[in-house]
């Protein structure tokens, strides 16, 4: 497993980042390689990217959530991943955004892309167009404030 973990600074109130970054399908709009990712049910996600050429399929189960805090998932089919994405409030209009996250290459070409720090450039690509993505609009479009801990979702905790 290779782990990486990068973080940005946005300029940006905690809750409008974190409200922003829970809208899964907008993904494709900031993260290299997303085509499509789709919001199954209040936990449950399915990813579509290309990855070193090819087309993969996956789905993934978000494990924690706490608003304003973090989103933790790991992937239940396909490529094996995982990670955290936590939020902090630098000041009341700054929020740092700390992405670690696991994978496991599969194939010698992903291998080799992970040895020359592709996807640690992707992520960290990724990111800076999340900020760029947030800073422009300045306002989130959507947002989920339920919890998810141990798998159990508690809707509406933080309120919408």
């Amino acid at each position: 497993m290779s782990v990486i973990e990068k973080n940005i600074d946005v300029n940006i109130p905690v809750r409008t980042v974190y409200n922003q970054w829970t809208q899964f399908e907008s993904f494709p709009h900031f993260m290299t390689g997303i085509e499509e990712v789709k919001q199954l049910d209040d936990k449950r996600t399915f990813w579509k990217a290309t990855i070193a050429g090819k087309t993969k399929e996956w789905y993934a189960d978000i494990i924690e959530q706490t608003p304003d805090q973090r989103v933790s998932w790991r992937s239940t089919t396909g490529a094996d991943n995982s990670g955290t994405v936590s939020f902090v409030p630098l000041g009341p209009n700054q929020t740092r955004v700390t992405l670690a996250m696991s994978y496991d290459p599969e194939g010698p070409i992903e291998n080799i892309g992970d040895a020359l720090g592709i996807v640690e450039g992707r992520i960290e690509g990724d990111l800076k167009r999340f900020k760029q993505f947030i800073e422009s609009r300045g306002v989130e479009t959507g947002a989920w404030r339920g919890e998810i801990h141990g798998g159990n979702v508690e809707k509406n905790v933080g309120g919408q």
